[in-house]
């Protein structure tokens, strides 16, 4: 499966083995790494530079290490784009309202894709979570239910890759755009707004049509950015 190594970038060349394995499938979710002894052996190359490249993809969020027992491919990507999002945010001195931009494309997309996808076991699990949010008086809880509600459409469309980004966007959005959830929910008028909007997107899916799905989504996602940017 490895082949020795001769460069002076050595530590790069190993990674670049270990995604090659992982995109040919020789490597899969939750699999073992051989022991760092062992890597070097296989790729001919010294234990540090094996370290090197094992750092880097724990830092790429490729692999995972678990004390005691040695390096895993990871099984578990959802919080993996975050830290490298979030530097990118910053060193371009991105705007907050760059996040709520992505986020309604996304989300407009997302919900159009779920009413084709939705089954009727799904608009049962939304509908609660609906009922949920219009009866809680708990700020805190509301928050959790309105980014409970959003999820529960990202993972209806069935893409897994939408569920990830939607998350980052998320954390992005809560790290970036403090409390804007709270703001938001903090206002009578707009509690009634925010209920109405669930409602309306809750019925345009649970009669599986997307395009109206679509309208109500973009009318709640320009919602929210007046109100987090004005």
């Amino acid at each position: 499966m490895f082949t020795p190594v001769k460069s002076t970038k050595v530590y790069e060349h190993v990674i670049n083995q270990i995604q090659e394995m992982v995109m040919n499938d020789t490597l899969k979710k939750g699999d073992k790494l051989p022991p760092e002894r062992d890597l070097a052996e296989l790729l001919g190359v010294s234990r540090t530079s094996i370290r090197e490249a094992l750092r880097a993809l724990q830092v790429m969020g490729l692999i995972e290490s678990k004390q005691g027992e040695g390096n895993f491919i990871r099984s578990n990507f959802d919080d993996t784009l975050f830290q490298p999002l979030s530097v990118i945010f910053k060193l371009q001195e991105s705007k907050p309202e760059e996040i709520l931009e992505l986020r309604k494309m996304l989300e407009i997309e997302t919900v159009a894709l779920a009413a084709h996808k939705i089954t009727n076991q799904e608009i049962e699990e939304l509908r609660i979570i609906m009922n949920q949010l219009k009866e809680c008086e708990n700020e805190d809880t509301k928050v959790k239910l309105d980014k409970e509600f959003h999820y529960k459409i990202a993972d209806i469309s069935k893409n897994s890759l939408i569920v990830n980004i939607l998350s980052v966007i998320s954390s992005l959005m809560d790290f970036f755009i403090k409390d804007a959830r709270k703001i938001i929910l903090s206002n009578n008028e707009n509690k009634q707004i925010l209920i109405k909007h669930h409602e309306d997107i809750y019925n345009a899916l649970s009669k599986k049509n997307a395009t109206e799905a679509s309208i109500c989504m973009a009318k709640h996602m320009e919602f929210i950015y007046k109100s987090c940017i004005n």
